[in-house]
């Protein structure tokens, strides 16, 4: 989460909730965390959330959404700044899986617990899922059009690249055997079979 030393008071104390939302969802998952639990680890009284959001679903839309238009972003910028496929799938992959390393906690809450999402709010983070989804296919279909990677079904395929990125968040640990950019390295590898990338 940024840093909230600089923000108006208003959008601190807003920054500050959902950062705790984060720890408690993380901590026992949307249905198990209370509002109280999130006011606390806030350091508020419950009655102080309801000031700032409308309901412990809200925060976990605006979590949800950040965390989805943030990766929307990097897939973009990942893409738009190579050269070539090949060169394009190396980088999105790359950050893709960095990213759900780096921030597993929340990349978990997003991408797990999107069932308890109202309807109307889910609605808008599958728009987002589809454009994310659109950029990796493309890219894919872009690579075999150029004859340089051999996927006989690019909608599959760019099912699968995002799925191994997404799960990373699953069970990524810091304590762990492998750092973010050993994931990303082997990862990278991976992607370039699952498109049969020619050397």
């Amino acid at each position: 989460m940024p840093d909230t030393s600089d923000l108006p008071r208003a959008d601190a104390t807003r920054a500050r909730l959902l950062k705790a939302a984060v720890t408690a969802f993380a901590e026992k998952g949307f249905h198990g965390t209370t509002t109280r639990d999130i006011a606390t680890a806030a350091g508020m009284s419950p009655a102080a959330l309801y000031v700032h959001h409308k309901s412990k679903e809200e925060l976990l839309f605006l979590i949800s959404k950040s965390g989805h238009e943030r990766t929307l972003r990097l897939v973009r910028a990942a893409i738009a700044d190579a050269p070539d496929p090949v060169a394009a799938l190396r980088s999105v992959v790359h950050d893709f899986a960095v990213h759900h390393a780096r921030d597993n906690t929340g990349a978990r809450i997003v991408n797990y617990e999107l069932a308890a999402l109202s309807d109307e709010h889910m609605a808008e983070i599958r728009q987002i899922r589809r454009a994310i989804d659109g950029e990796i296919r493309a890219l894919v279909e872009r690579g075999v059009a150029a004859g340089v990677f051999d996927a006989p079904h690019p909608k599959i395929a760019a099912t699968a690249l995002l799925s191994l990125g997404i799960d990373i968040a699953r069970w990524y640990r810091a304590s762990g055997e492998w750092t973010p950019e050993d994931i990303a390295a082997g990862y990278v590898e991976l992607a370039l079979r699952i498109v049969g990338a020619h050397p």
